[in-house]
């Protein structure tokens, strides 16, 4: 056999060896749980890829991990298919899953399921445009890497667990365009343990007052916007805190607007159609203001000069009692 017989000879048997162990990169649980959650969802077209022939590492929706982790199933992301059903409680059994998405599935019906709390590695939740209904669980709670939570648009009902506060990494909450309605903002939102998160529950029918011990908190977002809060949100501004969005729109605020005193950060604020009175502090004119907007409220006195306040239209400020000054008319 001369030299290069030899050579393609080896040539081949790499070439066999390698794609050979490509294909089994799949872990064989992984790949049985998968096929699980396929035949749960009545083996949908969208899941057409996962063939047991074939490794699930390159199945559509799915991500493995490398070899430290053994080629395990690291992300499962279902999105804007015509999928039917619940979301199969066998998700659970994907133990190394740091990922898990079923998004924009308007026929997934159902509550969200118990086993999800044994997703010790889940960083990423978002199960957001479905039809899901139920409570909010507290079992989340359980899962001390979340770092996203989203379970917007859905049609969770009930209140708002306060274990929630105890996410160590939490970035991120949205429980925004839901109907969740039993009592308010939990108190123990003024208390996560680590970096305070963007806070997202907007168009909900929350009630009662916003926790005072959320004034200690300085958060980048906030959005309670379009539910039932009353009282005093003066204590969400403060000069120290770095602050970019703030929407409280469309509730039953009151309080006296005159002595509040805004982050210098600030870029978003929304405070429409709520009983809120007094007057712009001319310190607003301090803030790097690109949206904002006060109509709808009870306000008086001349709007300030500088800043920003006068490149927003009289839409930002029409419908108040008694405010004058550009863009509205001048003061009498």
């Amino acid at each position: 056999m001369d030299k290069t017989t030899t050579l393609l000879l080896f040539f081949f048997l790499f070439t066999f060896l390698t794609t050979s162990f490509s294909k089994n990169l799949c872990n064989q649980d992984d790949k049985t749980t998968l096929l699980k959650i396929k035949k749960a969802l009545n083996n949908p077209y969208h899941l057409a890829s996962w063939d047991p022939r074939t490794d699930c590492c390159s199945w559509y929706c799915l991500e493995c991990g490398d070899a430290t982790v053994n080629h395990r199933v690291t992300a499962l992301t279902i999105f804007s298919g015509q999928i039917s059903g619940q979301i199969p409680p066998e998700v659970g059994d994907l133990s190394y899953l740091q990922t898990l998405v079923f998004r924009k599935l308007t026929n997934l019906t159902g509550q969200i399921p118990r086993t999800i709390a044994k997703l010790k590695y889940l960083r990423s939740l978002r199960l957001s445009w479905t039809n899901l209904t139920g409570p909010v669980p507290g079992f989340l709670s359980e899962l001390k890497n979340l770092q996203w939570v989203d379970l917007s648009f859905n049609d969770l009902s009930g209140s708002i667990p306060s274990s929630l506060s105890l996410l160590p990494n939490l970035v991120s909450l949205d429980l925004s365009r839901n109907k969740l309605t039993a009592g308010s903002i939990p108190e123990s939102f003024g208390s996560f343990p680590a970096k305070v998160p963007d806070l997202y529950l907007s168009h909900n029918q929350l009630s009662g007052y916003i926790p005072k011990t959320l004034g200690n908190l300085d958060f980048s977002k906030i959005d309670f916007s379009r539910n039932k809060l009353g009282g005093d949100a003066s204590m969400l501004f403060r000069a120290n805190k770095t602050t970019w969005y703030i929407d409280l729109s469309r509730n039953m605020l009151q309080f006296d607007l005159s002595r509040v005193v805004i982050p210098k950060t600030l870029g978003i604020l929304d405070l429409n159609h709520n009983g809120i009175t007094g007057n712009i502090p001319v310190q607003w004119t301090e803030a790097p203001l690109q949206f904002f907007n006060v109509s709808y409220n009870r306000l008086c006195g001349h709007i300030p000069t500088g800043g920003t306040l006068q490149e927003f239209d009289t839409y930002s400020y029409f419908h108040n009692k008694c405010l004058c000054g550009a863009p509205l008319d001048s003061c009498k």
